[in-house]
């Protein structure tokens, strides 16, 4: 039982336009990328600009000292290719520096064997070397074409307003004020009085801001010198100091080191169509497993997905996870943790000639380490979080590893259309895309009725977990094949991904993001504020 309505009806418009259109998780961010594309910007100029300003207005989900990867679709070249800045560890990294309390973690977060004082979960000794920054640099340098020092402007101007706090940011910093706390520069960011989080009033307008002045200065820098300031210049020696002083073995060479890297993505064929995904160390290779096992366990039907629809993919992602989780990883083979609170954000970008980003940037856990460094302003990500702290497994922490993400940004095409699709919410990401594909592939669905179609999250465990709005049938069908709880379809916490995906049908583009967001919107090239 819960306390929510069951009368409520919440909707999302998409509005088909011949400009180009930004979805992302936060509305003055989709802004930024559609400005960027009225003044003559690729696709990925847009998209640098947005990775910029979204780690400004959500910073506890992404920013530079995030990492990701990029899909993208360029019409010139009929082809898709992939940008790789996933995190890794340090070098210098010691095992012997996470010793083992004998107990559990906490079941919210992987269920690791637990860390003495947590600190493979928060603090500067959980923080991986970022490849946000690198990223965008490369996908700038190989198809950009507005200045570098332009892209990231706007951000800059963000950082300088400081967030607008209301509501939905109140409640994600009380969700973990305890800890941010602990963390002086995290508390004299997000805290007042370095505990209650920053708020307004019950019944009236906050005007309140974040102070966001010192990241404002680090990106007025790495606007100025361009994306290696982040690696070898000064924001990178002020970045490993603050680390250091800490407790973070982190070292210069760490991020001088550092280098996105380009591949040819993963071509999976889906119907008559193709879904293109990011391969390596993310959820690419088992969204395409759980593809293979769903043109197989599902007889298409143009309409609303039905009950067999809903086993089926339950069935893929129930097997496509237990391949998932039985060892996929880099050259040590990497066996992945249980569920974790992402902090990830996404976002789609197409423009008016057809060029595609799909976006996904992630500091792992919400508020990422939950440390702020106090000379660049920025919350750094908790990347080490992602490895087994017990020694002798596949996926024990050890120096210089990858780090296996659950992000899964693809672009897709068949029918005649042509999608870029991703979300945030950990491991609930895969399932996410995979229906969403299917509702527009299989079903014939619109991008609007895709996203208002109720999902079921099958992530591992074999435990279904299933919008209760779906009909009796479907919860039934469902409970036959799998244990399966009911959940309800909010804004926190998010029983379901958050996505958001951009779709071009002929000459006309489209965007939505996910109904319950109330900071996600789809922004059209000149209709930004």
């Amino acid at each position: 039982m819960d306390n929510f309505s069951r009368s409520q009806v919440i909707r999302k418009v998409v509005i088909p336009t011949r400009g180009g259109v930004v979805a992302a998780a936060h509305r003055r961010a989709a802004e930024v990328g559609a400005s960027v594309l009225e003044a003559g910007g690729d696709a990925v100029d847009a998209a640098v600009a947005v990775s910029f300003a979204i780690g400004v207005v959500e910073p506890w989900m992404s920013g530079p000292a995030a990492g990701g990867a990029m899909v993208l679709w360029r019409a010139g070249e009929g082809r898709a290719r992939v940008v790789d800045y996933g995190m890794r560890s340090p070098m210098a990294l010691d095992p012997a520096d996470y010793p083992l309390t004998g107990g559990e973690s906490p079941k919210e977060l992987f269920t690791w064997a637990a860390v003495l004082d947590d600190r493979n979960v928060e603090g500067a000794t959980a923080v991986a070397v970022p490849g946000v920054v690198s990223g965008m640099g490369l996908a700038h340098a190989e198809y950009g074409r507005m200045p570098w020092r332009d892209l990231v402007a706007p951000a800059v101007q963000l950082a300088k307003e400081g967030l607008l706090v209301d509501w939905f940011s109140t409640l994600l910093t009380t969700s973990v004020a305890r800890s941010l706390a602990a963390d002086p520069d995290a508390a004299r960011m997000f805290l007042d009085d370095g505990t209650w989080p920053i708020s307004g009033g019950w019944s009236a307008v906050c005007d309140r801001h974040l102070d966001q002045s010192a990241m404002a200065v680090t990106l007025e820098r790495l606007a100025q010198n361009g994306p290696r300031e982040f690696y070898e210049g000064e924001v990178a020696r002020a970045l490993v100091r603050d680390l250091q002083a800490k407790g973070s073995r982190m070292a210069e060479a760490d991020l001088a080191g550092y280098q996105a890297r380009i591949v040819d993505a993963q071509t999976v064929p889906y119907r008559d169509g193709r879904i293109y995904v990011a391969p390596g160390l993310t959820g690419g290779p088992t969204l395409a497993h759980a593809l293979a096992i769903l043109a197989k366990e599902l007889k298409p039907a143009r309409g609303t997905p039905g009950a067999a629809s809903y086993v089926a993919y339950a069935r893929a992602l129930d097997q496509a996870f237990n391949t998932r989780l039985a060892g996929m990883g880099d050259a040590a083979g990497i066996a992945e943790a249980e569920h974790a609170p992402s902090c990830t954000t996404h976002f789609s970008i197409v423009d008016r000639h057809g060029n595609m980003c799909s976006v996904t940037q992630t500091l792992l856990s919400i508020f990422g380490s939950r440390v702020v460094s106090p000379s660049t302003g920025l919350l750094l990500n908790n990347g080490i979080m992602w490895f087994d702290p017990e020694p002798g497994k596949p996926n024990s922490l050890g120096p210089g590893k990858r780090c296996l993400g659950n992000f899964c940004p693809v672009i897709g095409e068949g029918g005649g259309r042509r999608f870029a699709l991703g979300a945030s919410g950990g491991r609930k990401i895969i399932g996410a895309v995979m229906q969403i594909a299917s509702f527009l592939l299989d079903h014939g669905l619109t991008l609007e009725e895709a996203f208002h179609q109720q999902r079921i999250d099958m992530s591992g465990a074999g435990k279904a977990t299933a919008d209760r709005t779906l009909p009796q049938d479907v919860l039934d069908a469902l409970a036959a094949a799998f244990p399966t709880t009911p959940a309800v379809r909010t804004n926190f916490p998010y029983a379901f991904a958050c996505p958001a995906a951009v779709l071009r049908d002929g000459d006309l583009n489209m965007g939505c993001t996910e109904i319950m967001s109330p900071w996600g919107d789809a922004v059209a090239e000149g209709t930004s504020a």
